[in-house]
């Protein structure tokens, strides 16, 4: 995912957006400057993302400088602990502090938010997706973070799976038809989802052959009712309202998937620090 041609633009547009016409701060003491290693540090335990687009914000400004990394996206860090070395151009290394922060603490909030969802839900099958409720412009970013936390990725996009929601079914007239106009439009090899409201419409989202049917805010009873009413013949997913302190209340049921919103609009940034080192 992280090899995306997107991955460049949104590093180009954020060291743009921060650095514009120049540092004034560093360009003032620059003379005095020289090369220095620092520390990328933790300030909290969290579970830790984006060491790949750090390395490519320095990697497309000065490829002289180095970068050793002393922990892995994935890993659990604790409060002390020293994510990376970074030696080189000291100017550059305090140009890029901000942005390589905020892209390592915002991923690194989102991982560490999709992991409680998951162990919350250890020693079941159902697997939590994430959705396309992400900031504009940083959807691939959000998105691998929720990977590195143990979450599953939704459809990235329109383009890459096919979701027939309220407004879709409403504007055709059922979702029958629907259904029957996306399957012809389709290659075979893309499944079709369905977004019901109630049990009527799980009812017909059967019969039309979904292969995933959404319950969208449905209440306890009415999920056991439509797993029933489904008994197998398509997927099953639950979305809506879905807070870490109601997981627990769908573990007992057959559902395949929890999609949760919160993963990428409802989190805490984690802190990290970049602290000097030493002059090389």
């Amino acid at each position: 995912m992280l090899n995306s041609p997107l991955l460049n633009k949104i590093i180009d547009l954020a060291l743009l957006e921060d650095i514009g016409s120049g540092d004034l701060t560093t360009k003032s003491i620059s003379p005095y400057l020289k090369k220095s290693k620092y520390y990328l540090i933790a300030k909290e335990s969290f579970i830790l993302c984006g060491m790949p687009v750090v390395n490519e914000i320095f990697y497309k400004t000065d490829r002289n400088i180095k970068i050793n990394f002393l922990k892995n996206d994935g890993e659990l860090v604790n409060a002390g602990d020293k994510l990376a070395e970074i030696i080189g151009d000291t100017a550059i290394i305090l140009m890029l502090e901000r942005t390589v922060l905020n892209f390592l603490q915002r991923l690194s909030g989102i991982a560490t938010n999709t992991n409680k969802y998951i162990k919350e839900l250890d020693g079941t099958n159902i697997k939590i997706l994430d959705t396309r409720k992400t900031t504009p412009g940083l959807r691939i970013l959000e998105k691998y973070a929720v990977k590195i936390g143990g979450g599953t990725n939704h459809r990235i996009g329109l383009f890459d799976g096919v979701m027939l929601k309220d407004t879709h079914i409403d504007a055709v007239g059922s979702i029958k038809k629907a259904v029957e106009l996306v399957r012809s439009n389709i290659p075979v090899t893309v499944k079709i989802e369905v977004e019901t409201r109630n049990l009527k419409e799980v009812e017909e989202a059967v019969e039309a052959g979904a292969d995933i049917i959404m319950l969208d805010n449905f209440d306890i009873n009415s999920i056991n009712e439509a797993c029933q009413l489904i008994n197998k013949r398509a997927k099953i997913e639950v979305s809506g309202g879905i807070t870490l302190d109601k997981l627990h209340m769908y573990k007992k049921y057959p559902i395949d998937f929890i999609s949760v919103g919160a993963l990428t609009n409802s989190f805490k940034s984690v802190d990290i620090s970049m602290k000097f080192g030493e002059i090389i």
